[in-house]
């Protein structure tokens, strides 16, 4: 005869169902943070391999081009007879290369066109000459190139326009590619999602909205002659004016790779936009008529990815090239044989002073704009990148991450 045990079921308690819930509250709530370090450590490695492509392309750009920096500008824009002036240039010099996007799907070649008595291809404007030059050197406010709502027209450039087609042959031959686009440009890549997806070099937008250009962006002093953002007596009062200057004819000649003195501290291509350690910090800048993404020298946490001219990545802080400039500009205090704007990592003695493409009072983070003891208003602000002393001569910060 067999007996049968019969256990009698028992439900959980709801203190029992409570503790349960509690503990998977607790692990979520630590597994959470961790979850998005990693995710965004992932958006970062990413970058970092965008910027390696490009250095890699710049790399064979340089192979093709005498060793070479990219650039769009003629060598002799600012030779005599021009002088920088696109008219004399395109009827007594000769027809400039043209700043090409691509072809689109129906054969249609666009592009930024300069026209000229000497141009053959009958299209084209003298309005498009700046998109030649690294940058412009205009004031903040002053109503220079481009659009005032725009956050880079202060400085708009062939600087900026990274994925044209004289580059982006180098890279895969396409102008709307997510290798131009930071992967936490959220705002950049749902703009251009329509060029992604579409199989032409390059796709005029659809909704007639503006290019969308790379998140990426040269820096402009490395694209200049070195003479351009000088720290010699001699040359800093002609700082940012290369066209119909003393400075001399090879002010629009860009200069090599290899003459970079510092190629582990002198930034080639950065992060245009603040990306990382962006808090609770609101996605678009609203001081402007039109919304606009936050720059990256807009915030003094801010840390875009670079590129250095040795090749490696790394993130660079703005506090610590704001504090690297800060302890330069005391080092050569005493320096006769610099002017005063030039003693600093960026020079201060263009017509955008110490600021870059930043415009006092419109940041996020009051420390940029907070008044130093001693040193006065706006100090903080950073021309990082853009317009460092020395151009390519130059360097962005004092150690190098590699």
């Amino acid at each position: 005869m067999k007996t049968v045990v019969d256990f009698s079921r028992r439900a959980f308690t709801i203190i029992e169902l409570l503790v349960v819930v509690s503990i998977i509250s607790l692990l979520i709530a630590i597994l959470l943070p961790a979850i998005g370090k990693a995710r965004d450590g992932a958006l970062i490695t990413q970058s970092f391999g965008n910027l390696n492509n490009m250095a890699k392309a710049n790399f064979a750009y340089a192979a093709d081009f005498t060793d070479r920096h990219f650039t769009a500008c003629p060598d002799d824009a600012n030779a005599p007879p021009a002088f920088g002036i696109c008219a004399t240039y395109c009827s007594q010099v000769a027809c400039p290369s043209q700043q090409l996007l691509g072809f689109d799907t129906g054969g249609n070649l666009w592009g930024y066109w300069v026209a000229g008595a000497l141009c053959p291809q009958g299209v084209g404007q003298c309005g498009n000459w700046p998109v030649l030059f690294p940058c412009a050197f205009v004031a903040p406010g002053s109503g220079g190139t481009g659009n005032p709502n725009n956050p880079y027209y202060n400085s708009f450039g062939s600087c900026e326009m990274l994925n044209t087609k004289a580059f982006n042959s180098y890279v895969n031959n396409r102008f709307y590619d997510k290798v131009f686009y930071a992967p936490k440009d959220r705002i950049g890549l749902l703009a251009c999602d329509f060029g992604i997806q579409n199989e032409g070099e390059y796709t005029p937008n659809p909704a007639g909205a503006q290019i969308v250009f790379s998140t990426y962006f040269w820096s402009p002093a490395a694209m200049w002659h070195h003479d351009v953002l000088s720290s010699s007596i001699r040359e800093c009062p002609l700082a940012g004016r290369p066209f119909g200057s003393s400075v001399g004819a090879n002010t629009s000649k860009g200069p090599k790779l290899g003459d970079a003195l510092y190629p582990d501290q002198k930034t080639m291509v950065i992060e245009k936009l603040w990306l990382q350690n962006r808090g609770k910090a609101p996605e678009l800048n609203n001081n402007f008529t039109t919304p606009r993404s936050w720059t990256f020298n807009e915030a003094y946490n801010s840390a875009p990815a670079c590129l250095f001219f040795d090749g490696h990545t790394q993130l660079c802080g703005i506090n610590t090239a704001i504090n690297d400039d800060r302890r330069i500009q005391a080092q050569n205090a005493s320096n006769n044989s610099m002017c005063a704007t030039g003693k600093g990592l960026w020079h201060r003695g263009t017509a955008m002073g110490s600021n870059g493409w930043y415009t006092p009072g419109a940041g996020y983070d009051p420390l940029v704009d907070m008044p130093v003891p001693g040193i006065g208003s706006g100090s903080r602000s950073t021309g990082f990148h853009i317009l460092t002393t020395n151009g390519i001569l130059g360097r962005d910060i004092l150690k190098s991450g590699n």
